[in-house]
């Protein structure tokens, strides 16, 4: 994350740019200086999951109470102190942080297979140098931070863009966070979350004037350096030869300083001496190697250039406007100078959406096509009008869409209606074991009905609703093109409801029609009488129960006895009883399956907002549903042929409720030919198949199917055919 080398350089070369600070005393401060102004603090929630997640065990799908209590004891200490938090979440990945995504995907694949390596080697739980964030914890955070009543946004572009601008334009006390970006931003003060000390509120303030200092540079110069040095948006290597010949002509090399300090100090070097002789006169192209790389370039430096600012680094002859991906570089006259400048502003969102900072703005929403600015050389060309076409024409559903994403209530649905273009990140899942399919795959048909509904318009018609990207972490899955997923028709009893119905109407039995749009997701219409006679939140995980359980034949008898008895165990646990739970050794499939169920939820997060919130969050929320490590226990004694009775702790209230969701999970599941059996009575035949998968979609690349029927995804070889959805068809 950030710029390429920044974060090691001013830890081991500049240490003077980190100050030690106290919150405490900086809010104190900030109440003296600005009477009646709350000090707050903006928080990049996505640099901060590690930090939070506390937890000894992570491995077996999140220890989500122990979670809760984190957050929950993070916000008190900064609500003690008067401080204010605004936390901020990624919304979505921007089209030039594309390959970057993509990148960090793939090597975070092989951090997995290491992992699986070490548990079947040792059957235990690695040490925390190979720690990987449990599935769905920045989804569920936003819900974990809502419950605890804080201001929780979700960006509609970058987030650390978002966060900046935020910080700048209302005078926060600072940004908490780890990404070097905030060093370059010329935003309010940047904080450190990996020095704090949460009892005391001592941190780390990294300070860009102090940098500035020791490069000899400007505030202005940063986002010029952090893109000649390699950030998220340029790759190191497109600059590399001409660091190296700043590096070779640098005569001020430093021996106490490594390769990639002195790299830093050379480029800083060159741009104090020789780029500013001529800044103003030349472009930048003038000057810099960009050659074909010069649009990529000048959107990298624009990216750091907050609404209102100006950099002297652009020279423009041409009068206009550029858009520059999410954000618009409009011309403007410094009063000082003869020169023009860059400055940013956020106007792309006076065209297309608010951003999160304005999440009650009365603005016009979208309509189908909005004119955008694009420019594929900023520089030398007048800007060409192109149309940013939407997936839907109804501004209103864009504009509820829109503001649901923004307060974080939503998950993907603001998403699919805007760009058509959604993804997930990796899940811990064993690329070796055949056995069981990846969670992208599994859940896949629900979403295809969910784009069905988001897209079909009034009708839900599937045939006449475009395709969606989406861009799914499974094994065997390169990431060089998303898949193309078509949106796969519902069965609604009483027909499809309009998204003005599902998710503006007040009219009496709505919450029901809701509901039944929730269970047709899951292809579950006919088990809804069964569904509502159980308790709240055991409607939600049988739900999910009897969808994993059709959809998956690696799933046995044993598997279902460990997810219900968790379920009802973690009830009555407290969060200390948790902690204290000691497992006998770690399994490699159950830590899949503790995966599969949590990615489960995050789906019915996706389901729920889809369908206008039949169900509270409450209901699928994992701290009400699901402890990894209790789930584990469950698992090791099932697996064991311990009793039912053993697996609810000889509780004889838990039994009853245990055979009352057993059973209608069994029957649900002998209705659809799928019989759940122990795997001591499996004929060979079910080993490594699973269910119905109902889906059709195919690669950009090829059009190959991804999804043909009657045979496992992983198996399939390049020149598979593709075939129609077959609902029902099990291998």
């Amino acid at each position: 994350m950030g710029v390429r080398g920044l974060q090691g350089f001013v830890g081991s070369s500049c240490p003077h740019v980190c100050t030690a600070v106290n919150f405490k005393e900086l809010a104190e401060r900030h109440r003296s200086e600005h009477p009646g102004c709350t000090p707050t603090v903006v928080v990049d929630a996505m640099c901060c999951l590690r930090y939070w997640y506390t937890p000894d065990s992570w491995i077996c799908g999140g220890q989500w109470r122990e979670y809760f209590s984190s957050l929950r004891e993070f916000v008190k200490t900064f609500t003690t102190a008067g401080i204010k938090l605004i936390f901020f979440f990624d919304g979505m990945v921007e089209q030039n942080k594309r390959d970057e995504w993509v990148k960090r995907r793939l090597k975070n694949n092989r951090e997995i297979a290491r992992i699986f390596h070490y548990v079947k080697s040792r059957k235990e739980q690695p040490g925390r140098n190979m720690f990987f964030i449990p599935s769905g914890l920045a989804i569920f955070t936003r819900f974990a931070l809502k419950t605890l009543g804080q201001e929780t946004l979700c960006s509609l572009q970058e987030a650390d863009y978002e966060v900046a601008s935020y910080g700048l334009q209302n005078h926060c006390l600072g940004i908490l966070g780890e990404d070097t970006d905030y060093l370059i931003y010329d935003t309010c003060p940047y904080f450190s979350i990996s020095e704090l000390c949460l009892e005391s509120l001592d941190t780390i303030m990294l300070c860009r004037e102090k940098l500035c200092q020791s490069l000899g540079l400007s505030l202005c110069d940063l986002p010029l350096l952090a893109c000649l040095l390699g950030n998220d948006i340029i790759p190191e290597g497109m600059f590399e030869s001409f660091r190296y010949k700043c590096l070779s002509s640098y005569t001020s090399i430093r021996e106490n300083f490594d390769k990639k300090g002195n790299i830093i100090l050379a480029v800083a070097d060159h741009i104090s001496k020789v780029l500013h002789l001529h800044q103003g006169e030349k472009k930048l192209e003038e000057m810099l190697p960009l050659g074909p790389n010069r649009s990529l370039f000048y959107k990298g430096v624009a990216s750091y250039i907050l609404p209102g600012q100006k950099s002297p680094w652009f020279f423009q002859k041409p009068k206009g406007v550029v858009t520059l991906n999410k954000q618009v570089v409009s011309m403007c006259t410094d009063p000082d100078s003869n020169q023009k400048l860059f400055t940013g502003t956020d106007s792309e969102f006076n065209l297309e959406a608010p951003t999160c900072t304005d999440p009650d703005s009365k603005q016009e929403a979208p309509m189908c096509t909005h004119p955008e600015i694009q420019q594929e050389d900023p520089i030398d060309t007048e800007p060409e009008i192109k149309q940013q076409v939407t997936m839907v024409s109804d501004p209103e559903i864009l504009k509820v869409a829109r503001a649901h994403h923004v307060q974080a209530e939503s998950y993907l649905v603001y998403n699919v209606l805007s760009s058509g273009e959604v993804e997930c990140g990796n899940s811990l899942e064993d690329a070796l074991d055949h056995t069981l399919p990846g969670q992208a795959q599994v859940y896949r048909p629900v979403r295809q009905r969910v784009y069905s509904l988001l897209l079909g318009g009034s009708q839900g018609d599937a045939s006449t609703c475009p395709t969606v990207k989406e861009w799914f972490v499974y094994s065997g899955n390169p990431l060089r093109h998303p898949d193309l997923v078509r949106p796969l028709q519902m069965n609604i009893p009483g027909g499809t409801p309009s998204l003005k119905l599902l998710w503006l109407s007040t009219e009496s039995g709505i919450q029901a029609r809701r509901l039944d749009a929730l269970l047709a997701c899951f292809d579950l219409s006919s088990l809804k009488e069964e569904l509502q006679a159980l308790e709240r939140p055991f409607q939600a995980l049988c739900c999910l129960l009897i969808y994993l359980f059709v959809q998956v034949d690696a799933l046995s008898l044993e598997d279902l006895h460990a997810f219900i008895a968790q379920a009802l165990c973690l009830q009555e646990k407290s969060t200390a009883q948790l902690v204290d739970l000691q497992l006998d050794h770690v399994d490699p499939r159950a830590v899949q399956l503790g995966s599969l169920l949590v990615r489960g939820l995050t789906t019915l997060v996706l389901v729920n907002s889809a369908c206008g919130f039949p169900w509270t969050a409450a209901d699928f929320m994992p701290w009400n549903l699901f402890d990894g490590k209790l789930f584990h226990q469950k698992y090791l004694q099932s697996e064991k042929g311990h009793a039912v009775e053993v697996l609810v702790e000889q509780n004889r209230s838990r039994l009853t409720t245990f055979h009352t969701l057993k059973s209608v999970v069994c029957k649900a599941c002998v209705k659809e030919n799928r019989p759940v059996v122990s795997r001591r009575h499996w004929r060979s035949h079910h080993s490594g198949r699973w269910g119905r998968q109902g889906s059709s979609s195919h690669r950009t690349s090829s059009g190959h199917s991804r999804s043909g029927q009657g045979q496992h995804w992983r198996d399939q070889g390049p020149g598979s055919r593709q075939h129609e959805p077959d609902q029902w068809r099990r291998y």
